[in-house]
């Protein structure tokens, strides 16, 4: 029963979905849904009609081949649609008219048992096709191609849903990087502009230390020079805008790229908290360039939370 893997296809994937598939043959009915939310890591939880457990370790096999993170709910309905015969559990039944009886006279109740709600209830009602009767050996073997098949058609609608989610959600990314993109050009342009403003606040204050004692011309472009290199931005803005390329090139690929996708979102938040610790005390550009930097980590939060989602 193995299927090919289909995870590796096409664009990036939503851990976002929901597909279900029908299959019927040779009496039996087979019913599968699936259903995916986000997680960090691959994880899944089934539930299997009643005796029908012999089939668990094949689906998830086949479920880890086409989906590599998320937390997917996995529903295997089987059903003997061949039926021919229904027996009544009396009882069972008279064990739960018995109840309803003790319950009417503890309460003083004068409602009449409901008769088709009795049959609805567990162990009431049971028919030769029923999931608890014996699973021979040749229906496993029938049953084998049937749930491949069945379960494969499901998960490719997963993956065509998975895959317009992602689409999606690279289309939002792509839009937030570039607004980071433009907020990185206009604090390039605000370092350029306020480069002779670091020589003259230094001049300015040690004139206020030293009063009438000459300044040394060296000793001031040293210092000034040290204050620029404090208070510049460019090796932030350099590597902010490496991470950003980076970024954009993996969300048009394909693949398991969450991961990557949050490492370089973690990045991105440390250069703009560098970057916002170097603006204070620049006067009017300082304050622009401080605004710019909080919108760029907005932006990064914006896409750390659509980040989340990827595969």
């Amino acid at each position: 029963m193995n299927a090919p893997s289909i995870a590796n296809a096409g664009t990036i994937r939503s851990m976002t979905g929901y597909a279900q598939a029908r299959a019927e043959k040779d009496g039996w009915l087979l019913r599968v849904s699936l259903r995916s939310v986000n997680h960090r890591f691959l994880d899944l939880r089934m539930r299997l009609t009643e005796g029908f457990e012999v089939f668990e370790p094949r689906i998830r096999q086949m479920l880890r081949d086409a989906v590599r993170r998320g937390h997917v709910d996995v529903t295997v309905h089987f059903e003997n649609t061949a039926a021919t015969s229904t027996e009544i559990h009396r009882g069972i039944a008279e064990a739960y008219l018995r109840a309803v009886e003790a319950l009417r006279r503890d309460f003083a109740l004068t409602a009449e048992p409901d008769l088709v709600a009795l049959l609805r209830l567990p162990g009431v009602v049971a028919s030769s096709g029923s999931p608890d009767a014996h699973l021979r050996e040749e229906d496993v073997q029938r049953l084998d191609g049937l749930l491949a098949a069945c379960l494969q058609e499901a998960l490719q609608r997963l993956d065509e849903m998975r895959k317009v989610e992602g689409a999606t959600l690279a289309a939002e990314m792509r839009g937030l990087l570039a607004g980071i993109s433009q907020q990185i050009v206009q604090v390039e342009a605000l370092t350029e502009r306020s480069r002779p403003a670091y020589a003259l606040r230094l001049k300015t204050r040690l004139a206020e230390l030293l009063g009438e004692v000459a300044l040394d011309p060296a000793r001031l472009a040293q210092e000034a020079a040290l204050l620029a290199e404090r208070a510049d931005v460019a090796e932030e803005l350099a590597r902010l805008r490496s991470h950003v390329e980076q970024f954009a090139t993996l969300v048009g690929g394909a693949g398991e790229i969450g991961k990557k996708l949050d490492f370089l979102l973690q990045e991105m938040q440390r250069e703009a908290n560098t970057l916002l610790s170097k603006t204070p005390g620049l006067g009017d550009d300082g304050l622009l360039m401080t605004g710019l930097g909080l919108q760029i980590k907005s932006e990064i939060e914006k896409i750390k939370e659509q980040a989340q989602n990827v595969e």
